[in-house]
């Protein structure tokens, strides 16, 4: 039966906010958000949570109301998520802060360390290289943010940005004030340990650069729908036959090359919380996968190949 009617009540106390009449039955979940916004103008779209049940999950703009079980009224909540910022905008802060935090020691800035002339300048090149491999990591990100990243969804709740910048930020801060402090000691293995975190680190960020680039090809049309991604020709990319998110595989392998190639707990401490976290979202995006497709490799596994 065709639904030409839509009722939006709210989620929590269930009272009518909008009732739409004649509504096409081809409409989507997008442009009935747009219709309920020009009834009320301060919950712009990004704002709006549709749903069919108040403890369901969230309509996606995309779906089309003909296809959902409701009947010749559909009835709908509404959840306001609260201010947003766009994604390419949270980006844009949260990495920008890391880069010229961590020049203010690597700098030696007079009210971090002191007036001592010992503490102006560090022995050890390893400090040099670090700051070129920390700001080089950065600098792609948001390069990345610019001109790679597609973003399934436009916005993020405003009130996460100040988490989200305290984390790397505050990270940026600590590590950079023990790798750029003037009793920092080198690797215990020296230029061998160096070298070979060098060469992982370069590795990992080409790997994890190239896993960015092919996401982003899925959605080159502009399209959100969720797709399996596939090796592509780029060599990077066959980690793909083994797990489901190579770019957080290839994130943690960069800070585990931070790691080596600075010896330095604070770094090791912030690698093992970037493991933590990037697995769950491995995780969900894994099953995620498992829920859209039937035919969805079952040989994969959510960030490490044949363990996790």
């Amino acid at each position: 039966f065709v639904s030409s009617q839509v009722e939006i009540l709210d989620w929590e106390t269930k009272k009518q906010l909008c009732f739409l009449d004649k509504v096409e039955p081809n409409a989507t979940i997008r442009e009935i958000r747009l219709m309920f916004h020009k009834l009320h103008p301060r919950w712009y779209p990004a704002r709006q949570s549709i749903k069919l049940d108040p403890k369901g999950k969230s309509l996606r703009d995309e779906e089309i109301l003909q296809h959902l079980p409701v009947g010749t009224t559909a009835t709908l909540y509404f959840k306001d998520l609260g201010p947003q910022i766009g994604w390419t905008t949270v980006f844009l802060i949260e990495y920008t802060g890391p880069l010229f935090i961590y020049f203010l020691f690597y700098f030696r800035m007079t009210f971090v360390y002191g007036l001592d002339e010992r503490f102006t300048s560090s022995p050890h090149p390893v400090v040099n290289l670090a700051c070129i491999c920390h700001s080089f990591h950065y600098i792609k990100r948001l390069i990345e943010t610019v001109f790679v990243h597609r973003f399934s969804r436009g916005t993020m709740p405003l009130r996460n940005i100040v988490k989200n910048c305290l984390y790397y930020w505050g990270f940026a801060a600590w590590l950079a004030y023990y790798i750029n402090h003037p009793l920092y000691t080198p690797p215990s293995y020296g230029k061998k340990q160096i070298n070979f975190a060098v060469i992982m680190f370069l590795l990992c960020e080409a790997g994890n650069f190239s896993i960015h680039v092919a996401l982003s090809d899925l959605q080159r049309n502009g399209s959100k729908t969720c797709k399996i991604p596939y090796p592509t020709k780029n060599p990077f990319t066959w980690l793909f036959f083994f797990v489901s998110c190579p770019n957080y595989t290839y994130e943690v392998g960069t800070w585990i090359s931070f790691t080596i190639m600075t010896q330095c707990v604070p770094v090791g401490l912030f690698t093992l919380l970037c493991f933590i976290q990037m697995t769950v979202w491995a995780k969900d995006k894994h099953c995620t996968y498992l829920r859209e497709f039937k035919d969805y490799p079952s040989h994969r596994m959510p960030i490490i190949p044949f363990l996790l």
